[in-house]
């Protein structure tokens, strides 16, 4: 490449690092590599900070021995950590051994923390400050400290505990003489390193923290977790929720091996596969009902098929409400009844259309009359059932996000036929009237 055209490439990374990280990622790594390795530490950090997380890694694994530092160094240690704990062990190991003393010893250090704590996206590499250090003072330091990003200034006591924060928007209107201690929040909260991801989140939902220390268990600050960390656990967090909803597990990744998907979808498969014969089973009892009235099994998935995305609407509210900590699980039942409000009124205005409908096109009031009270019943079942089944696991002490969807399709199908082929059962003659 020439230098005009390399310059070219440069500059489009520095101004536009999203956009290069998008193109980058159908070119071969070791290409990628070259390319971020003549960039500056800053600009290579934000490019790959763009990258697909496993895509980058691979990235790390191309430049090899040596040209990992260089791509490493101006990365936050704990996105570092998260890039090479993607790799094989050897890999990674190999890489490892290639950085600075300090650098690989701060990777290691996060990596030894288990994945989803506090440890693991913390940063290391955080200025503290004494009480008594004056406002002036504390910004000549600041200017000195190019390579942090600083929103929040952490403040210790004489013996190096930790003693809160000040806001750095504080520190810059307030008068040069006075001493941090005067400004600081009176606010004070902080998290060990063995403190949970889904805690950090609700730490971050109910405080609106724009950075977060960590302490030992001396109460001495050792990282501190920064508002990207603190967005980026919010999202993984929720995108876990989702994935073990479904009964994929909380590892998978998008190009994880194919054994990962197999290892975890197939035991929730295998369970989705037995509670579907259940509800077969429950077609099952109303044998003669659909042989006498073929119409009913033409219209059994339109009722399984609303019910179960009504459970689905009301589970999705649900869960958001558990993982944003919107209400607590003694509320479960405030919950319960808006949400059986909301599916009955919701049935019944789709009963009524669906009824219109299966009446045109069946001429049987009969029918359409066991599909009118058919659908509202299974409706508010599928809602409180969306509602309910994920307070109760909170309940067992089990993980809410751990494939509801499963078990609420079993409760909405099972419910949906059984009312349905139920109704015509014993509405029968209606039908035959008809």
């Amino acid at each position: 490449m020439s230098t005009a055209v390399h310059e070219v490439v440069g500059q489009f990374m520095r101004l536009h690092p999203e956009e290069a990280a998008r193109q980058m990622e159908s070119a071969p790594p070791e290409r990628v590599a070259s390319l971020l390795a003549v960039e500056s530490p800053q600009t290579t950090a934000r490019v790959l900070g763009y990258l697909q997380g496993d895509y980058a890694a691979t990235v790390l694994s191309a430049a090899g021995e040596k040209g990992v530092e260089r791509l490493v160094s101006g990365l936050d240690p704990a996105r570092a950590a998260n890039l090479l704990a993607r790799l094989p062990e050897d890999t990674r190991s190999n890489l490892l051994g290639a950085l600075s003393r300090s650098l690989a010893q701060e990777i290691e250090e996060i990596l030894a923390f288990p994945p989803g704590t506090a440890g693991q996206i913390m940063d290391a590499r955080v200025a503290v400050f004494s009480r008594e250090t004056s406002v002036q003072a504390a910004l000549e330091r600041i200017q000195k400290l190019r390579d942090r990003r600083i929103s929040d200034l952490v403040i210790v006591d004489d013996e190096g505990a930790f003693g809160g924060v000040v806001r750095l928007q504080d520190v810059l209107g307030a008068d040069p003489d006075q001493q941090l201690a005067e400004l600081a929040s009176p606010r004070v909260v902080s998290v060990h390193p063995m403190t949970s991801r889904e805690e950090v989140v609700e730490l971050l939902n109910k405080y609106h923290l724009s950075s977060l220390p960590v302490v030992d268990l001396q109460n001495r600050v050792v990282g501190i977790i920064r508002q990207v960390g603190l967005v980026e656990a919010a999202q993984a967090d929720a995108i876990m929720d989702l994935q073990q909803m479904v009964g994929s597990s909380r590892e998978e990744r998008a190009l994880s091996r194919p054994w990962v998907g197999v290892r975890s979808r197939l035991p929730w498969l295998n369970i989705n596969l037995v509670t579907a014969f259940l509800a077969a089973s429950v077609v099952g009892l109303f044998e003669g009902t659909i042989a006498r009235f073929t119409a009913v099994a033409v219209l059994l998935p339109v009722v399984a098929g609303q019910s179960g995305n009504t459970g689905a609407q009301a589970l999705a509210v649900t869960m958001r409400g558990l993982a944003l900590r919107e209400f607590r699980v003694s509320q479960g039942f405030r919950v319960l009844v808006k949400e059986l409000i909301v599916g009955a009124i919701n049935g019944i205005a789709i009963s009524i259309v669906t009824s219109i409908g299966v009446y045109i096109w069946s001429r049987n009031v009969g029918l359409a009359f066991v599909m009118f009270l058919a659908m509202i019943i299974s409706m508010i079942a599928a809602s409180g059932a969306g509602a309910i089944i994920p307070v109760v696991l909170v309940k067992l002490n089990r993980d809410p996000a751990t494939a509801s969807s499963i078990i609420l399709t079993t409760v909405t199908d099972i419910v949906g036929f059984f009312t349905f082929l139920g109704l015509a059962t014993l509405l029968a003659g209606m039908l035959a009237a008809s």
